[in-house]
């Protein structure tokens, strides 16, 4: 069973479909595989210009809920330390369609968004504790920002006459972390969608999904990133037996 997503979106998601990039300076804009959003349509990958494995997975969109994926760029290190970073995030989560301008974002934006994180993880990585008073402040925040109305969509003729989805009008903080926060409390309030949360198994990976696999075996947040480590792993312990 999918999860529920906030109001204004829209679900859009192929089942095993993980670990989508997405890189900055790129022309275009993507829309993820399990994103969920107001967008036109249309996948992409946007490569980061580095080589190695680790740069290659900058920005992670495969955790099957957009709160989620906000927790995960934490991981290996923080993502959202500048401007830059934080708009290809909201392009990229599906936050907002592709194309949409964010040239109105200031700095304050980053910091806004990295709070609403620190609240999300409390929330999501252990039991409901109420009575905690970390636990209570941090569910108070998300419940404040989640009051605030999502970013409004509307339907407009595409190039091709069709009716595409757009915003009404540019998005401000407010509506974006409010969508991101009702995202955080249907998930929180779904039994079944928080019954089918997981941590990586991935060694030191603090990365939380949503696992929508059949017999909810999966593991790993993306078979190509923790999974590849551990298969590596594993054949290096083969051969170093064999070897012995």
């Amino acid at each position: 069973m999918q999860a529920k997503r906030p109001e204004g979106f829209r679900a859009r998601r192929r089942a095993g479909t993980v670990g989508r990039t997405v890189a900055l300076g790129s022309s275009s804009h993507p829309t993820g595989p399990h994103t969920t959003g107001v967008h036109l349509g249309g996948d992409g990958n946007m490569a980061l210009g580095t080589s190695t494995a680790a740069q290659a997975y900058e920005l992670r969109f495969d955790t099957g809920r957009i709160c989620l994926d906000l927790l995960a760029t934490t991981h290996p290190v923080e993502r959202l330390g500048s401007l830059e970073v934080l708009r290809a995030w909201i392009t990229g989560s599906g936050l907002v369609p592709p194309g949409t301008s964010l040239a109105h974002a200031d700095l304050s934006w980053p910091a806004a968004f990295r709070e609403l994180r620190g609240c999300l993880g409390p929330l999501v990585r252990s039991r409901p504790a109420p009575g905690s008073p970390s636990w209570d402040r941090a569910l108070s925040r998300v419940n404040d920002l989640a009051r605030a109305a999502p970013p409004a969509p509307c339907a407009v003729p595409g190039d091709d006459g069709a009716l595409v989805r757009c915003l009404d009008a540019p998005p401000g903080l407010a509506a974006l972390l409010a969508a991101v926060a009702r995202d955080a409390v249907d998930l929180l309030t779904d039994p079944v969608a928080r019954a089918s949360l997981r941590q990586c198994e991935g060694d030191n990976c603090p990365i939380v999904y949503v696992d929508t696999s059949r017999g909810r075996r999966r593991r790993w947040c993306s078979s190509e990133v923790c999974g590849n480590r551990e298969r590596v792993a594993r054949h290096r312990r083969r051969a170093a037996l064999t070897r012995t």
